[in-house]
């Protein structure tokens, strides 16, 4: 499918955005500019636009005489993204909790349905899917511009390590608890609540991703001990 826009670099960038998230260009690989262009069935011109947009976003990096890499995330960006995030998304949630009207918050509930049902199926896929437009949503909710740019910037850049964390045996059920933790911490407009289980539920996802990368499923206790505050567990968190 070939690609007619005005603004075609930033098409492009969306179309190079997507094969990222879908690991169909993934972290390391070289992107062959020729071979990139006639896929797209475009000059190579918007392509090297796009690959500068994508390079400012943290999602690929150019080399002198080398050329065009996705990006890989080290352990230490990991390490210094993570904490980060939870600081930015627990105010999120803590903004959501004050802001949210009773329409919102019914919104939400379909949302975290949906979200129970694909942890009960295991479907990695339409869980990671829910699970972005809640944290989207809260973010919507929290009505803070200045903190939704920087969430939206770093959460460009975790696209490189899309939905791994939800390989870890029993994740994915626990991830649903804490974002039940957090909803039910909204409905009860418990802005401290929903602020601690939130970066509680970021810093468990950094967990799971030492456990999987020491390669020990065993190790899952590791992701139990980022412990959630005691009035906020909730049956399955830390079961």
């Amino acid at each position: 499918m070939r690609i007619v826009q005005q603004a075609l670099y930033l098409e492009v960038a969306d179309r190079l955005r997507a094969m990222i998230d879908a690991h169909t260009l993934v972290p390391g690989a070289w992107i062959d500019e020729s071979a990139m262009a006639e896929t797209l069935g475009i000059s190579r011109t918007p392509l090297r636009e796009a690959l500068k947009v994508l390079a400012a976003e943290g999602l690929v990096r150019l080399e002198p005489r080398r050329g065009c890499f996705v990006n890989e995330l080290s352990e230490q960006d990991l390490d210094e993204i993570f904490p980060l995030m939870a600081l930015l998304e627990g105010r999120c949630a803590y903004e959501a909790a004050r802001n949210a009207t009773r329409a919102d918050l019914d919104a939400l509930d379909g949302l975290h349905a949906d979200l129970a049902r694909y942890a009960q199926a295991g479907d990695i896929d339409a869980y990671y899917e829910t699970n972005a437009q809640i944290h989207e949503a809260i973010q919507r909710l929290a009505g803070n511009r200045w903190l939704s740019g920087l969430i939206s910037d770093l959460r460009k850049v975790l696209r490189l390590s899309r939905h791994k964390s939800l390989k870890l045996p029993g994740r994915i059920q626990e991830s649903c608890a804490e974002h039940l933790s957090v909803f039910a911490a909204l409905k009860a407009r418990d802005a401290e609540g929903a602020e601690a289980m939130m970066k509680t539920h970021l810093l468990r996802q950094r967990a799971a991703l030492q456990v999987l990368d020491a390669g020990g499923a065993a190790m899952a206790q590791d992701v139990k001990a980022v412990r959630a505050p005691p009035a906020l567990r909730v049956a399955g968190a830390e079961d």
